[in-house]
């Protein structure tokens, strides 16, 4: 037993930095890296290019040691956000969910000139004690710094990676929070605090009660025959497009167990190396005759010297290793496997190291990679190098907004779709546009959705044609207009609810809904008729006012039209020739009591819609009706635009889901433009949900207003429609790289795991797969299938609720005494 402190090669941290007893000194960034599946063939070049680049500009005598660190954690119930029944069932769904948590650092180390090199026979590590060396001098230092400068900045520089330098207390800790050399010593993962374990190295590595392997590339026999800035992932590409990932990504987010990978580039003096090559070309050269292998070797060595003088490419030694770890036997009896099929996928062969393991652990303390042993390192150039470079992380979280899914591990992902982008200038507007296969889970996505911005504090104003939101309507106890013969979809757009007044938008609204019931087209109309009109709803609630016993409605407005407003026409203050009062009400008698259609717009419950956080209105039965569609169209939309002006500081989306073709065909087009255009100044979101390929290639609508204005689109499997998608592609504006990710969708699903895969396209510049994987719970609110609406209907009624209903149903689904 040694006590750590005696070898500890780390002598203080001070001022950003990490001296060693040797005199190193090193500084660390954190680095940020893409998402991983967001960066296409040509981001992994220009990413691959800008590190080679970056390489170029330091010093020589300087280590680069990036490490990539790989920790499980679980998803803890504390990550709950919100608190009503449904939101927390789905997040009780995935509480203690295992993923792979993943930061990234860069070490970048200054050895002092005249520091002697170590190799596995002279490493600190096998010393009982080391003494402190002078540090390197203060031009060398001021070198050093400027060269480090300017390797952040070209970094930053590519637009792809974050780069922030770590603080004193970052490097080495606090009382509350562990540095990066404890995290690296104790094997300690994100947010764990300080805990000291033992550390045993004699015939394996053992921290506490976890053990490890270490499994390097230290020599060019074990280097794959060909290497790049990117990899061809197979289970997510098709016969069309290849889906890229980096091509060290196997050995990063793809390994599945705790690991740290380490990636050393030891930049020497290019001109010393290149010398010593012709040298070492030289003697093999002489033994050639003796062995073929030499005559290979002297024939590799001589490749590599005329490439370096002929391309000017900067030779650089290389090391790259995995440190994995487990406390389970059994995962750490696979720990083998797993590893060498993630070499395997790079063409590089797994050698696990064993003598020379603790040598090699030793070094890659932060700030201790000067002492690495150069025997285990390998000469090339920097461009292959950086191809071994870890290029990806994991998918981000905003923290609150909708709940997604990891699409590798299914970990809860909370992405705010409008606000945080909007602010960061990712999306210039709030508009949705979803698309999708019949089948793909469009109704699901939006079901959830809608709930989410509900929760929120949002007004949602769905329009269906499928009653696909009725089960999530009454669960959250919104109103739900439908038609049937029994039970006729009813309005009352003439009442005026709690804190509302009769202003000019409700005027206005007014007039359009009467003038488009008596004219055959809502703009065939002269001046007086409109001013009658607009005279005659203002002394009409000029009436309410004189008369509470009143109930506003159109019924008795029609009889205000034929008794009092009768009396204003006598009086002269209307001429007849000018307002024809007689055919007014011929024309509008049919919505009066009595008449064919005298429930429409007489409603005495639901009244107050302005006021009413979740609406929906399902026009299944009346989309072809010529009278009944286009009125309740009218309502509906003058309804939103009512939300939209007067709610301020509110949330307010209006969802169209397969309605719009009707919509629009009724004459409504104008206002979908309209609103598209105008919704984002009333913090609103407009929303278009359609599967009619055919109608989203040929309609002007779709291709010039809905999708030009709507920076956030949300577009589930279309593989359906593969021999369309070219025009497809350029209808929607997608890019080469978001083809390729929609064309991956549900390619590569979790075995055992029932969820559909959306891909999320944010103003062409995000761009991201994700899972809308639900509770079971929130399944049952959601579905669209009859059979499973009429179960969760049939448990509601016998339960007293909705919500009731949908937990006995479930409950009894995980029981296995009954199956969907």
């Amino acid at each position: 037993m040694m006590e750590i402190e005696k070898i500890m090669p780390i002598w203080k941290v001070e001022n950003g930095a990490m001296l060693s007893m040797a005199g190193d000194v090193t500084i660390a960034y954190s680095l940020r890296l893409p998402e991983i599946g967001t960066s296409s063939a040509k981001d992994f070049e220009g990413l691959h290019q800008a590190i080679v680049k970056a390489m170029g500009v330091l010093q020589p005598g300087t280590v680069l040691h990036k490490a990539d660190w790989f920790v499980r954690r679980s998803v803890g119930l504390n990550e709950v956000k919100r608190q009503d029944s449904l939101a927390g069932a789905g997040e009780r769904e995935f509480a203690g969910r295992s993923f792979l948590d993943h930061e990234c650092f860069i070490f970048l180390t200054r050895k002092p000139a005249a520091r002697k090199l170590s190799s596995s026979a002279y490493s600190n590590i096998l010393r009982k004690s080391i003494a402190p060396a002078s540090v390197a001098d203060e031009k060398l230092l001021s070198g050093f710094l400027a060269s480090c400068g300017q390797f952040e900045r070209i970094l930053l520089d590519s637009g792809m990676l974050g780069l922030s330098r770590l603080g004193d207390d970052a490097l080495s800790g606090t009382a509350g929070s562990a540095g990066v050399i404890e995290k690296y010593c104790f094997l300690l993962g994100r947010g764990q605090r300080p805990v000291i374990r033992d550390v045993h190295l004699q015939d394996e590595i053992r921290v506490g009660r976890a053990r490890c392997e270490l499994y390097t590339l230290a020599d060019v026999v074990h280097l794959p025959a060909l290497c790049g800035s990117r990899l061809t992932y197979e289970p997510y590409s098709t016969d069309r497009t290849s889906y890229s990932i980096g091509f060290a990504t196997p050995l990063g987010m793809l390994l599945d167990c705790n690991h740290v990978y380490s990636q050393y580039v030891f930049i020497g003096d290019g001109r010393k190396t290149i010398r010593e090559l012709e040298a070492k070309k030289l003697r093999l050269q002489s033994l050639s005759g003796y062995s073929r292998e030499n005559a290979v070797s002297r024939d590799a060595v001589n490749d590599f010297l005329n490439e370096a003088v002929s391309t000017g490419k900067l030779p650089v030694r290389a090391h790259f290793n995995v440190l994995c770890w487990s406390e389970d036997p059994l995962e750490f009896s696979d720990l083998r496997n797993k590893v060498g099929s993630a070499m395997a996928r790079i063409g590089a062969e797994c050698k696990q190291e064993t003598d020379g393991a603790a040598q090699i652990w030793f070094s890659g303390m932060p700030g201790n990679a000067a002492d690495f042993p150069m025997n285990d390192s390998f000469d090339t150039f920097a461009e292959q190098a950086a191809c071994f470079f870890n290029m990806e992380s994991g998918v981000r979280c905003d923290g609150s907004g909708l709940r997604l899914g990891d699409r590798l591990s299914g970990r809860p992902i909370f992405l705010d779709l409008f606000q945080g982008p909007m602010k960061s200038g990712r999306i210039t507007n709030r508009n949705l546009f979803v698309c999708g296969s019949s089948g793909a889970g469009k109704s699901l996505a939006m079901n959830h959705l809608l709930r989410s911005l509900y929760d929120e504090g949002a007004h949602c104003v769905t329009v269906d044609v499928g009653g696909s939101y009725r089960g999530l309507c009454d669960l959250l106890g919104g109103y739900y207009f439908s038609y049937t013969e029994a039970n006729p979809i009813r309005f009352n757009p003439f009442y005026i609810g709690e804190g509302d007044v009769l202003d000019i938008e409700k005027k206005e609204s007014l007039k359009t809904l009467l003038l488009s019931l008596w004219k055959k087209d809502a703009d065939d109309y002269n001046r007086a008729e409109y001013v009658a009109i607009s005279t005659a709803i203002t002394l009409y609630y000029e009436y309410l006012a004189v008369h509470p016993e009143v109930f506003p409605c159109f019924n008795s407005f029609y009889d205000f039209l034929m008794h009092e407003y009768m009396e204003v026409m006598k009086d002269g203050k209307v001429k007849e020739k000018d307002f024809d009062l007689v055919n007014l009400l011929y024309v509008l008698n049919p919505y009066y009591k009595g008449g064919e259609f005298d429930y429409l717009l007489n409603a005495s419950e639901n009244l107050d819609l302005l006021n009413e956080r979740f609406i929906v209105f399902e026009l299944d039965n009346i989309r072809g009706h010529e009278i009944l569609f286009p009125v309740v169209t009218i309502i509906i939309m003058e309804m939103f635009v009512s939300k939209m002006r007067k709610l301020k500081g509110l949330r307010k989306i209006l969802a169209i889901d397969e309605a719009w073709v009707a919509i629009a065909k009724s004459g409504m087009a104008h206002f979908i433009r309209y609103l598209y255009k105008t919704v984002r100044k009333f913090n609103g979101i407009a929303a278009l949900i359609t599967q009619e390929v055919d109608d989203l290639i040929s309609s002007p609508i779709i291709k010039e207003t809905v999708i030009n204005l709507s920076d956030t689109k949300l577009l589930l499997d279309m593989r359906k429609f593969m021999n369309k998608f070219d025009k497809l592609q350029e209808v929607l504006g997608l890019s080469d790289k978001a083809k390729t990710l929609l064309l991956s969708l549900n390619k590569d699903n979790a075995k055992g795991e029932n969820y559909r895969e959306l891909m999320l396209d944010q103003g062409g510049q995000h761009m991201q797969v994700y899972r809308n994987q639900l509770c079971l719970e929130e399944y049952l609110a959601y579905t669209t299938e009859e059979s499973e609406k009429m179960q969760v209907e049939a448990f509601a009624a016998l339960h007293g609720g909705i919500a009731a209903g949908i937990a006995a149903l479930a409950a009894e689904i995980r029981s296995g005494k009954r199956k969907l």
